[in-house]
């Protein structure tokens, strides 16, 4: 089964994205803040995260960062999920080596979409 990490420090949607991407069939792994994703995505090595730019502590943006440094992480698709959605930030997140960037308010349809997508084309 396909493992997706879900990084969000907002209970709620980090609860409906969840529950969106187990119905779909994936196992999911939620955390509250970026430090704990780190931990979990090296722990677990997932084949995708979900993770919020906006966290305590560690940002997305970091996170990214940090899993595209180390070799065992670095091949984890990473979708952004953010209300950030000025140029700068969009650009930021593809800078810092997100696979995609979707903004908030978001469809839970499109977001699990767009991880269907996203690993049918890393399949190939």
């Amino acid at each position: 089964m396909t493992v997706i990490l879900v990084a969000d420090d907002d209970a709620d949607i980090r609860d409906l994205v969840a529950f969106k991407l187990e119905q779909a069939g994936f196992e999911v792994i939620a955390v509250e803040d970026g430090q704990s994703a780190v931990e979990q995505a090296r722990i677990r090595q997932p084949t995708l995260a979900v993770l919020d730019v906006s966290m305590p502590g560690l940002s997305g943006i970091e996170v990214c960062r940090m899993l595209r440094s180390e070799p065992a992480t670095a091949g984890i698709l990473i979708i952004m999920l953010t209300a950030r959605v000025q140029e700068q930030d969009v650009e930021g997140g593809f800078n810092a080596g997100a696979d995609d960037y979707v903004t908030k308010p978001f469809s839970p349809r499109e977001l699990v979409s767009r991880v269907q997508a996203l690993l049918t084309r890393a399949r190939t």
